[in-house]
């Protein structure tokens, strides 16, 4: 029975990502009615806490672009990829991976790749390989920052067992830029140079390279209200690591059942909702965000999608997990102790199917800690979540291929032969290989 209910969950993962969007959520939700309805199996509960920071992470993040703050960002960007335009196979994964920690989300690399594609172009650089390492990073960074769904669920999931933001932060931020950086490297020679690569001088000669489009600027009041949203977004940022590298400055309370016992501190989880709401009502009231414009952003459309697919594969997952919880810990024990990077790869695997780091998360992490995996392992494992580059179909992946007007960022016959591959798996491999060591030394 083990075996036809996990080809049931496969099945719907399967389904739903051929789907997409949110279709990844409410096909996973036919599964579980399957599983509860037709199996008999107890519906279990969707991570709750993680789609909480979700909400609240998106809000902040959407109400800072409603202010014309992604915008702002993008023209720095412009000005930084530029000033060194030979060297942007090594500056934009740098550039990218810094917007999206900033941010929390990697689909701010939508703002950043026709940049990065125009300034390569133009500087004689084939922009298959700033593009192509850029959209790595742009993953990369979500494992590193404390801003993003994905760590938001690591602390909800191991800040029992001691995990703190620090600790978490402190072994993936210099792993994963490593990992990014030997990335670039690994690509910074691929392909031929741009004045000799036929496809691009046979665009070049039926004139189907379009010119650039100039970036919206902002002036005036417009100006004002971006700066002031980012330096919210960016002090509401700076709260939650130090809130979360000394517990001693978040509030204390007894709890109401037993008012005369120690203060407990208060999680991490409900602090990131508090200042990341807070920060998001700040930016309505005084840098001009629209809530309607917010809701409607990109940003806001995509958390709206990742938060349905949570929901769906968090719960699914619970449901299959808790209803064979004996049978699964009993198989998996021995062998996941004996070799634990079996469950890197089944992480990486399965994020390859969900295209959400925080859906690979909320879905299998809870399995790992039930294996009775160390939490330093299960955080250096982190980055292996980074997987969904391996199949070309990630919205980024398809935008920066779009994006390259020259042809040389591309897709090929066989698929899983394109432009991302190879500096995918270098930046993952390495991260996972630093990762380890500085957890052993740390953790």
């Amino acid at each position: 029975m083990l075996w036809l209910e996990l080809a049931l969950v496969l099945a719907a993962i399967v389904v739903g990502a051929t789907v997409g969007g949110a279709g990844l959520g409410t096909v996973a939700a036919i599964g579980l009615a399957i599983l509860v309805f037709g199996f008999g199996l107890p519906p279990g509960a969707p991570p709750a806490e993680v789609l909480a920071i979700i909400v609240a992470v998106v809000t902040a993040t959407a109400s800072m672009q409603a202010a014309g703050g992604m915008d702002l960002l993008v023209a720095w960007a412009d000005r930084a990829l530029r000033a060194k335009p030979k060297a942007i196979t090594f500056v934009a994964p740098v550039v990218s991976y810094a917007f999206t920690f900033f941010a929390g989300t990697g689909h701010v690399a939508y703002a950043v790749l026709p940049v990065i594609a125009e300034v390569s172009r133009k500087a004689g650089v084939r922009p298959e390989r700033p593009m192509s390492i850029s959209v790595i990073a742009s993953q990369q960074a979500i494992t590193a920052s404390p801003l993003s769904a994905a760590t938001a669920g690591m602390i909800a999931l191991l800040g029992t067992s001691g995990v703190t933001l620090g600790k978490l932060m402190l072994v993936c931020v210099p792993s994963t830029l490593i990992g990014v950086i030997a990335g670039a490297i690994a690509v910074s020679r691929v392909g031929r140079e741009l004045a000799d690569d036929p496809a691009y001088q046979a665009r070049l000669a039926k004139g189907e390279i379009e010119a650039p489009k100039p970036l919206p600027k902002l002036e005036g009041t417009a100006r004002r209200n971006a700066l002031l949203a980012i330096a919210l977004f960016a002090t509401a940022g700076v709260a939650i690591i130090a809130f979360g590298l000394f517990p001693s400055l978040r509030p204390a309370f007894s709890p109401a059942s037993d008012p005369d016992s120690s203060p407990v501190v208060l999680g991490m989880p409900v602090m990131i909702q508090l200042v990341m709401y807070a920060a998001a009502g700040l930016m309505m009231l005084f840098a001009g965000a629209r809530p309607e414009v917010a809701v409607t952003s990109s940003i806001g459309r995509a958390g709206v999608i990742a938060v349905i697919s949570i929901v769906g594969l968090g719960w699914l997952g619970s449901c299959f997990f808790n209803g064979n919880r004996e049978e699964i810990i009993g198989g998996l024990s021995q062998l996941v102790q004996a070799y634990p990077w079996i469950f890197a790869v089944a992480l990486f695997a399965l994020s390859i199917l969900l295209f959400s780091q925080a859906a690979t998360v909320a879905s299998l992490m809870p399995v790992g800690i039930s294996l009775g995996l160390a939490p330093a392992t299960l955080v250096a494992f982190f980055p292996a979540v980074n997987g969904y580059f391996f199949l070309p179909t990630y919205g980024t992946i398809v935008a920066a291929v779009a994006f390259d007007q020259t042809g040389t960022t591309r897709i090929g016959r066989y698929v899983v032969n394109h432009s991302f591959m190879l500096p995918g798996l270098v930046s993952t491999t390495v991260a996972l290989g630093v990762g380890y060591v500085i957890a052993l030394a740390v953790m």
